[in-house]
């Protein structure tokens, strides 16, 4: 009996060949983006302490409810598979002492994360996100620029159809005050509402906002909204960053009824959709935690930041790979002279030459078809010239320069030169 054919487990997927290229072109842009706007990269572990999710993303939550993926480990601590960036950003905030740098301190991030989830299209258990994260002020000014730096990195990747809704959820004082209105709304009306909204009133009432239940959606329609009931300081401050917006040219529509699904946000909350990806269109979105890093231990920092979906940007966007680096010589082999051509190989890399060889055992005239397909500048054909090209340079080389359309017999030793010559690096 013939062994099963082992594959990848559901919801996780192999990134493959165009699809890596693809990925390296939104790192790239993510990068010269979020660097020159003075953001460093920062990476945490793939697994945290549990604790670090239940206290900072909610116990409430459906991420720690349901989605998390926990387990004990040899040592018998609670680990988990991160699933958002933000917290361990901030857990590193603390532990590193970030609060004594000059503020506001900007990371960002390219990371794996893990949710349990059902698996479709652009909502993948393992899925990958680039982040930003701002702490340390409080200013308006913040959001605007995150908001405006999510806008400009789903440009540069094309993405389609992108729509900005933007909200606020006010301060802690304000947020209590509404969250006993809307349950005293809810509680008047629990008959109507999806099993799952009546069991968590008391513990994350606005989580009834993203209910698809059609009583709860008739329920909610007529529900308080916070954007009403904000002091006057939040006021002062939402209106603020929409100012920024304006001011930058940035089209937004105010949702009253936009929460996210995590307990740590404050005051702004944004996200961005696109309607080419239908039901699943959210590709990024975040806000403001201003209370986050002293929930978990650290000093009282106002923080503001964002994470967008690689898989969902790709799903919307212009998916073209980041052109493939050239290649400027192609060693190709005659004659079994597999030696010297290594060492051609090697010598063109250490001088900087962006150099392949032929490995796949290829007839001379399949290699010098291979070159041409890699798109390569110069050929150099070792071993080909016999005793007569090599002299005391070692094995004949005859080297064609593609571009001119041009060949010349050469020793091998002198191929380095003549390529670095050709490319004007002399």
């Amino acid at each position: 009996m013939s062994a099963a054919k082992l594959k990848a487990p559901r919801g996780t997927h192999d990134v493959l060949g165009e699809q890596a290229a693809a990925r390296a072109r939104v790192e790239s842009a993510a990068r010269a983006l979020l660097e020159g706007a003075g953001y460093a990269r920062i990476e945490t572990p793939t697994f945290e302490a549990t604790e670090l999710f239940a206290r900072g993303v909610g116990a409430s939550t459906d991420i720690v409810q349901k989605e998390m993926y926990t387990f004990t480990d040899g040592g018998g601590r609670s680990l988990t598979l991160r699933p958002e960036g933000t917290a361990p950003v901030c857990r590193a905030y603390v532990e590193h002492g970030m609060h004594k740098l000059r503020a506001p301190v900007k990371l960002w991030y390219l990371s794996s994360f893990y949710r349990y989830e059902r698996a479709q299209a652009g909502r993948q258990r393992q899925f990958w996100q680039v982040g930003a994260e701002a702490l340390g002020s409080e200013e308006p000014a913040v959001d605007a620029e995150s908001i405006v730096l999510l806008c400009a990195l789903l440009d540069e990747l094309d993405v389609r159809e992108v729509r900005l809704r933007l909200s606020s959820l006010g301060g802690p004082d304000a947020r209590a005050a509404y969250r006993e209105r809307l349950q005293a709304h809810l509680r008047a009306h629990e008959a109507a509402l999806a099993p799952e909204v009546r069991e968590r009133i008391d513990l994350n009432p606005l989580r009834a906002f993203d209910s698809e239940h059609d009583g709860t959606r008739a329920v909610m329609a007529t529900a308080p909204r916070l954007l009403d009931h904000l002091s006057t300081d939040d006021q002062s401050h939402f209106a603020e960053v929409r100012a920024l917006l304006d001011e930058a040219g940035v089209a937004y529509a105010i949702d009253p009824t936009l929460v996210r699904g995590l307990d740590y946000y404050t005051r702004t909350v944004f996200e961005l959709t696109s309607d080419a990806l239908g039901a699943q269109s959210g590709v990024g979105g975040g806000g403001r935690y201003d209370g986050l890093v002293a929930q978990l231990g650290g000093p009282s920092t106002p923080g503001m930041g964002w994470a967008m979906g690689i898989e969902r940007a790709l799903l919307a966007g212009d998916a073209r790979a980041e052109a493939s680096p050239a290649i400027d010589l192609f060693v190709a082999v005659s004659d079994g002279a597999a030696r010297p051509a290594f060492k051609l190989l090697h010598e063109a890399r250490t001088a900087g030459l962006a150099a392949q060889m032929e490995l796949a055992g290829r007839s001379l005239k399949n290699q010098l078809a291979h070159a041409e397909r890699l798109g390569a500048r110069y050929v150099a054909v070792v071993g080909a010239g016999g005793d007569g090209a090599s002299g005391a340079g070692g094995a004949g080389t005859q080297l064609k320069d593609v571009q001119a359309h041009t060949q010349e017999e050469i020793s091998a030793d002198a191929v380095v030169h003549a390529v670095l010559r050709g490319r004007g690096a002399l």
